[in-house]
């Protein structure tokens, strides 16, 4: 199968499925983003069209699409997923494959093959925001600044408990940054047995201070608390943690790591139809740049980015929050996905193993 598509599009118009007591259930993440994705696109639609849109929360939507398939008996209209995720589903069958030309163009008439971030489409997936797992840290709690992954991992000149995913994702990667591995040959080393012992050689000296988490809202929660120092958490959470509750977070840009979420419908969706008609109006120009008013996700679109204004507050301009932002990418590393679809199973039973103390 290729995963990719470069298919050149043409503006359609988006013709509604029997919005006629017609409903879709959407399976998220939940939290600031969640609550993002129905300010921008759920509620806006529903008025539209009158679709009705049943909103569901999970830890990982992409968990229950392959035993729901397997089962034959798919509730879940739309999730949002990662990109790992996706291409193991599309993989395994699990997905259904999306007319992608179908997309509409941007605002500037650009194809939406040529206008969508590269990683931003799929045979199965398509994209709706940019987001990083990056390092956050209380501002009244340090007397100096964390500037690296090298920081979180230094016990002796940063105390205090530290937050990261519960994973092999993201902690592999972040510990062999800590350990002084450029973002650009990461993959290249992890890819190797040296590079894993590597990895989880630079675990081991904060293991015994980590409180580790599985839930988008916890890392604010676990700032807020006053239970880590510091923690890995996803931007748009830290974000919103500052401008709706007037937390004292701060982010550190260098090293984070960045990842798309993007829509996906289990094979035999129950209104497989609904489904597309919705991913194809809410993935446009303005509404990816829409969302960008209500969390500090990067629209997946390259067309929304001038469209990016203003906060919900009316006063904060979201633009110097985005990950994308010029110089929030000079250290970045963005996730190959191609990686995890071959390594997530061997390095997930690594780490959990490890994780157990065997």
């Amino acid at each position: 199968m290729k995963r990719v598509l470069f298919l050149t599009s043409a503006l359609v118009s988006v013709g509604f499925a029997a919005a006629a007591q017609q409903e879709i259930t959407i399976v998220s993440w939940g939290g600031a983003y969640g609550a993002s994705q129905m300010e921008a696109y759920h509620k806006p639609y529903m008025a539209e069209t009158g679709v009705k849109i049943n909103s569901i929360d999970a830890d990982n939507p992409a968990t229950p699409i392959k035993a729901q398939v397997e089962a034959g008996n798919v509730t879940i209209d739309i999730a949002d997923v990662e990109p790992s995720d996706l291409v193991r589903l599309c993989d395994e069958g699990a997905l259904e494959v999306l007319p992608i030309e179908e997309l509409p163009a941007g605002a500037d008439g650009t194809p939406a093959a040529e206008d969508f971030i590269e990683g931003g489409l799929y045979d199965c997936g398509v994209g709706t925001i940019v987001y990083s797992t990056l390092i956050a840290y209380r501002t009244d709690k340090v007397t100096e600044a964390p500037t690296s992954a090298a920081d979180f991992f230094d016990l002796e000149k940063f105390p205090g408990k530290r937050g990261l995913r519960k994973g092999a994702k993201y902690s592999l990667e972040l510990a062999l940054m800590a350990d002084g591995v450029p973002p650009a040959e990461v993959y290249d080393l992890l890819a190797t047995p040296e590079g894993v012992d590597r990895a989880f050689a630079k675990l081991d000296t904060i293991k015994g201070d980590v409180v580790w988490w599985e839930a988008g809202a916890q890392p604010p929660q676990l700032l807020a608390d006053g239970e880590v120092a510091m923690t890995t958490a996803y931007n748009g959470r830290i974000f919103n943690a500052v401008m709706a509750e007037n937390q004292p977070f701060e982010l550190v840009w260098p090293n984070q790591i960045l990842d798309f979420n993007l829509f996906v419908i289990p094979k035999g969706a129950p209104n497989k139809d609904a489904a597309w008609d919705f991913i194809k109006w809410a993935t446009d120009t303005q509404r990816l740049a829409d969302q960008a008013s209500f969390i500090s996700y990067g629209p997946a679109r390259k067309s929304s980015s001038p469209l990016v204004g203003l906060f919900k507050d009316g006063k904060t301009e979201m633009g110097p929050h985005m990950p994308t932002l010029p110089e929030h990418m000079e250290q970045a590393l963005t996730t190959n996905v191609e990686f995890w679809a071959d390594h997530d199973i061997e390095l997930s039973e690594r780490f959990n193993a490890w994780l157990a103390g065997s």
